[in-house]
């Protein structure tokens, strides 16, 4: 249990670091645009920055569901990279299917992978509000 709980505590700090990295990536990418930002028409510029932002969202989210799919794969959790893939995104998503289950001994790791799912949701989401107001703030400040 405390091996499945050590791990598990080991993975969401590594998508934590991973998502922290890329908001300061993305921060830095868009202070970059900050002139051509501030320029009228603004309508398809805040188009242009929450589909890069979205898309960079989309990016963090695969990372982290690859962060787990390998280690469940390295722990040999699963015979495939494909079904660690699957088993991880699925855990990570909430969705929980069912049709591929941890064995008992490694089960808690499916609930930890759940709650980083969530948490990465919500930093996620964050991201994405945050980038938008910043956005519109520089726009009319500009």
């Amino acid at each position: 249990m405390f091996i499945q709980l050590f791990l598990g505590s080991v993975l969401i700090c590594a998508t934590t670091l991973s998502a922290a990295l890329s908001w300061w990536g993305l921060e830095v990418a868009l202070l970059r645009t900050h002139k051509w930002v501030i320029r009228a028409p603004h309508g398809p510029k805040l188009i242009v920055i929450l589909t890069m932002s979205m898309l960079w969202a989309l990016m963090l989210m695969t990372v982290s569901v690859w962060i787990w799919a390998i280690a469940l794969w390295i722990l040999n959790i699963f015979q495939t990279i494909e079904a660690s893939v699957y088993f991880s995104l699925v855990a990570f998503t909430t969705l929980g299917f069912g049709d591929i289950l941890l064995p008992v001994e490694w089960r808690l790791l499916g609930g930890l992978a759940a709650a980083n799912g969530l948490l990465i949701f919500g930093i996620l989401t964050a991201m994405l509000v945050e980038t938008l107001r910043q956005t519109r703030l520089r726009q009319r400040d500009g």
